[in-house]
């Protein structure tokens, strides 16, 4: 008779462990197979944009230089500022998630990020997608020229060239912004991420080592504040939805492309040691392309 009642005993705990598993997750536990799978695609994904945003850099600063334009760099004060700035905006969302309906702030945050991820994801495939284009469609040359100030005051606000073909780049990849917005896929999610990471990569310019070294220090401590002494970072990062990371499901195996169970990675994590790296690229480059140049200025 005991052995009965502890048998049933035991079967009620495993029960409600499963139980309190399942309502707690929601999924079932990934396989290593899966997990495998989903942080070897995780790590490939995240060295592609390192890679190509590096090359992407080399080319924009020189071709900024050959042009004459003053390239944008950030500063030590920049590095300095950047994690406060981020803190601000961090904290900002948090308070906005906490007062207002997370479903409304969501969708205006993600008709800005379709029509900025439409625009990354066109800088990226306009120079390989023109190429598919056969000689004979009609192109023409525009010129998009917004400044404010007068005399020698003048700036360049907006100064964007581009061609009919680019045009054709643009609605094609605003199929992929409309696949977003319809279903919010890991791909197409993906696709803006990795976008966004290029681009991040490619146009954001550190003027030398120090600078990298205050912004990743200074990232540092944003990182422990906001991730291990709040629960501020976590409670956005759950309620954010927008492609501001790279996701890859873990189980991928077993439910294909309808798989829900995601492991993911920041675009924070991707880019900022992605500058890094370009900015060493740059300095090779320039040292071994005979445009010598005083150790000093990089370090």
């Amino acid at each position: 008779m005991a052995d009965v009642v502890i048998n049933e005993t035991l079967a009620s705990v495993n029960e409600s462990l499963a139980n309190n598993a399942t309502n707690t997750t929601g999924r079932i536990p990934a396989t290593p197979e899966g997990a495998a799978v989903a942080y070897g695609s995780l790590i490939l994904m995240a060295i592609m944009p390192i890679f190509l945003g590096s090359y992407r850099s080399v080319k924009h600063h020189k071709e900024m230089k050959e042009s004459g334009e003053k390239t944008d760099s950030l500063s030590r004060k920049d590095a300095a500022m950047f994690p406060l700035i981020a803190s601000v905006a961090l904290f900002g969302l948090y308070v906005f998630f906490q007062v207002f309906s997370k479903e409304y702030i969501n969708m205006l945050l993600t008709g800005y990020f379709f029509f900025l991820g439409v625009l990354a994801l066109a800088h990226i495939l306009s120079p390989v997608f023109v190429r598919f284009i056969p000689t004979s469609f009609p192109n023409q040359d525009y010129h998009l020229l917004f400044t404010k100030g007068k005399g020698d005051k003048i700036e360049d606000v907006v100064n964007y060239k581009f061609t009919n073909k680019d045009v054709v780049c643009l609605a094609f990849c605003a199929i992929f912004g409309c696949w977003y917005l319809w279903k919010k896929h890991w791909i197409a999610n993906n696709l803006f991420g990795l976008a966004f990471a290029i681009n991040g990569v490619e146009l954001l310019h550190l003027n030398n080592v120090v600078t990298g070294c205050i912004l990743l220090g200074g990232l540092f401590f944003y990182d422990i504040f906001w991730v291990f002494g709040t629960d501020v970072m976590v409670t956005v990062a759950k309620s954010f939805e927008a492609p501001i990371k790279l996701v890859f499901p873990q189980d991928l195996l077993e439910k294909g492309l309808d798989a829900n169970n995601f492991a993911m990675l920041g675009l924070g994590d991707i880019v900022i040691p992605g500058i890094f790296i370009a900015l060493l690229l740059r300095f090779d480059v320039s040292h071994n392309g005979g445009r010598s140049r005083d150790r000093k200025s990089v370090v």
